[in-house]
């Protein structure tokens, strides 16, 4: 089926490039059920819908499409993919063996002076999720996790971290910020900071655990409770 204009899509930010922007409100739209799976949507009746051309939207479903969030059907749209449940749960099972072990590791590898700008990278998301704008949110939630991998020092590992992060589904996203639950959950990301400056690498660890069981839990159907 295509979609027509009036879909469910947030306003544009003037921040970035208008390709990002647009590619950021549309990845937003995707990982939170907004644009559904498997429905063919086109790059004129999506940039009526943002009140933009349809080139910006066409550039940013190639992008889109790279991240695997979205397929190509010739002279015709772009389709969102579907996830399968099993989908979901071998994304989450990769990230768990991965970045909570590593958050517990940063204890002591990151500077006193990187703090302050990790604090207002998380501040960001708890902003973004109290205004209800998801897109700004997944970038400010991306940048952050990132930016804590980084001190690591393994930037194969923030690659790999940021590819998972951008495509888990995350289908009660919006059912969370609509019910002004979200903000609760980004205020885990100043937690996630209190422990590691507190030198507490278990309680960061286990608090990264429940972080990441969102995006299998209540994030990704919208109808259960975080697993941890």
């Amino acid at each position: 089926m295509t979609a027509n204009p009036g879909l469910p899509l947030a306003p544009l930010g003037p921040q970035r490039s208008l390709r990002e922007t647009v590619t950021e409100s549309l990845r937003a739209a995707i990982i939170a059920g907004s644009l559904e799976e498997g429905t063919l949507y086109s790059a004129p009746a999506l940039g009526t819908a943002f009140g933009v051309s349809a080139t910006p939207v066409r550039e940013a479903m190639m992008d889109l499409a790279r991240e695997g969030l979205v397929e190509t059907v010739k002279n015709k749209g772009f389709r969102v993919t579907g996830m399968s449940d099993a989908e979901l749960d071998e994304i989450t099972e990769i990230r768990l063996l991965v970045e909570p072990p590593i958050v517990g590791r940063l204890i002591g590898r990151i500077p006193e002076t990187a703090f302050p700008r990790l604090h207002t990278l998380a501040e960001a998301i708890v902003s973004a999720a109290r205004e209800g704008n998801l897109a700004e949110y997944l970038a400010a939630d991306r940048a952050f996790h990132a930016e804590l991998l980084r001190h690591y020092g393994n930037g194969q590992l923030v690659e790999l971290a940021t590819q998972l992060r951008m495509k888990t589904r995350m289908y009660g996203l919006r059912s969370l910020s609509e019910s002004n639950k979200l903000a609760d959950s980004a205020q885990e990301h100043h937690e996630l900071l209190d422990l590691i400056e507190a030198g507490d690498a278990g309680g960061a660890e286990a608090l990264m655990r429940r972080h990441l069981g969102h995006a299998r839990g209540l994030w990704a159907t919208g109808d259960q409770e975080p697993q941890t």
